[in-house]
């Protein structure tokens, strides 16, 4: 195991036997629509933050048009469950990105530091595997950003907790590529409520502190995948696993 990657580690720290369903055994499964939905935001965001990055006009209709090409073209790769709610998702799909052009906090004059860019950063000096990962946004000044779907509004503390560990391994990264330190991280909830809405979730840098606990995260991970322990984790979450029926049958 040579990397690791924030979405594997989080995968792990989640279920170790779902961890081993989707990358060890590599199980084809039906994306759920809401991980469906969730891509399709993010490849227009990604359209409408170059756009900004090239200088270029941005326009709403233009943006609809990438969300309708995207939402088909994606399919073609894609078996989704819709189960006969298509239609009311991508209506949904495309309510959030209105309504993120609308409210969001970053000007249309603000040309990003780097958009969806592929970092990495080499842990070996702390007995650890090289980082990799793909950071959706960095603002200009060295603010990281993060897109996110979500069916509940978050709360700034939950929110901090849960992806804590992804945003220290942006941190990290970040600060491997271009030698310097971020100076906050932003996770930005686009809600699928009857009426959506965004909420902006700030962070300051990483502290050493976040640090000392990504790595003891990461020495467990490698520890565990040494050891084979691939091991249920039964909780809410296992309501929407799409490997609930493995999970089920596994002995």
């Amino acid at each position: 195991m040579e990397t690791i990657s924030a979405s594997r580690l989080n995968c792990w720290q989640l279920c170790r036997l779902k961890f081993w369903f989707r990358y060890v055994l590599r199980l084809p499964k039906p994306s759920p629509p809401a991980l469906y939905v969730g891509s399709i935001v993010h490849s227009v965001l990604q359209s409408w933050n170059l756009g900004r990055w090239r200088h270029k006009t941005v326009d709403i209709e233009a943006l609809k048009q990438t969300f309708h090409e995207n939402w088909k073209e994606e399919q073609a790769e894609a078996v989704i469950n819709w189960q006969g709610e298509e239609e009311a998702e991508q209506t949904t799909g495309w309510a959030l990105l209105e309504t993120y052009f609308r409210e969001t906090p970053i000007t249309l004059d603000e040309k990003p530091e780097a958009v969806e860019v592929s970092v990495e950063a080499d842990l070996s000096e702390h007995g650890l595997p090289k980082l990799i990962g793909v950071i959706d946004l960095v603002r200009a000044g060295g603010r990281i950003v993060d897109f996110k779907t979500a069916s509940q509004t978050p709360t700034v503390k939950k929110a901090q907790h849960l992806h804590e560990a992804q945003t220290s391994c942006y941190a990290i990264m970040y600060r491997e590529s271009t030698g310097r330190k971020e100076t906050g991280i932003e996770l930005h909830h686009l809600v699928k409520l009857k009426k959506p809405k965004i909420v902006v979730t700030p962070f300051g840098p990483m502290t050493d502190n976040q640090q000392t606990r990504l790595f003891k995260g990461i020495e467990s991970y490698v520890s565990g995948l040494d050891r084979e322990d691939f091991v249920p984790s039964p909780g809410l979450h296992c309501q929407s696993c799409e490997f609930f029926d493995n999970c089920r049958s596994w002995h």
